[in-house]
């Protein structure tokens, strides 16, 4: 009988070769230029292959999405006793930028993503869609915890929406051509300003008008 733990390696070490194949030419290319045929002709593998790790093209170059939302509701879901999600989600947040986590955003090889994501509407659109399956599953969580419906969509939109900024923050800052390592050091005080207006409300912020 195959080794399970090796068929499941296989099947990783596939979809990854896809994936970097994938993300190569779009980054030479553009997303809205390459065809799914020609990343499994370049990867080695069929088309039908391609879509049975990735069924939509735009999750070829948005492949972490999985693994993030997964995670965030993991740190969420498993967060110790008497810890708020917003503690939690801030102490995730500065351990994606101590690691030098992609998906911290302050990473030299951001801008390459951050062109081909914003050069291309239907991988923004995807990439808004994300952001609503991540708020929407922190929001059943919430909703298990407490019962209450509408004060945990609300609060799930604000924390994925401090997470999402947050991340792209950063790496606007290095595609605008600011060094990596004075981002990622900086970073760590927009993390915790951006969880504060969460944690404490944003009464206040801009003043009063008169």
């Amino acid at each position: 009988m195959a080794d399970p733990g090796l068929r499941e390696r296989k099947k990783q070490a596939t979809r990854l070769l896809i994936s970097n194949v994938a993300t190569a030419l779009f980054v030479q290319r553009g997303f809205d230029e390459v065809t799914v045929a020609e990343v499994a002709e370049a990867a080695g593998v069929s088309k039908m292959t391609v879509f049975n790790y990735f069924p939509r093209k735009e999750d070829l170059f948005l492949d972490r999405h999985a693994d993030r939302l997964a995670e965030l509701v993991s740190v969420v879901r498993s967060r110790p006793a008497g810890t708020s999600p917003c503690t939690a989600l801030r102490r995730h947040q500065h351990g994606l930028l101590a690691s030098g986590h992609p998906l911290s955003g302050a990473i030299a090889g951001g801008p390459g993503f951050w062109s081909v994501l914003t050069s291309s509407p239907a991988l923004l659109a995807r990439w808004y869609e994300q952001e609503r399956e991540i708020a929407e599953a922190l929001a059943e969580v919430l909703t298990e915890e407490t019962g209450e419906a509408f004060r945990s969509r609300m609060v799930a939109g604000l924390l994925t929406t401090a997470i999402t900024t947050v991340f792209a923050h950063a790496m606007s800052r290095v595609l605008a051509g600011d060094d990596a390592a004075v981002v990622r050091r900086e970073q760590a005080a927009v993390v915790d300003q951006a969880f504060d207006l969460v944690e404490h409300g944003v009464d206040g912020f801009g003043g009063t008008r008169s």
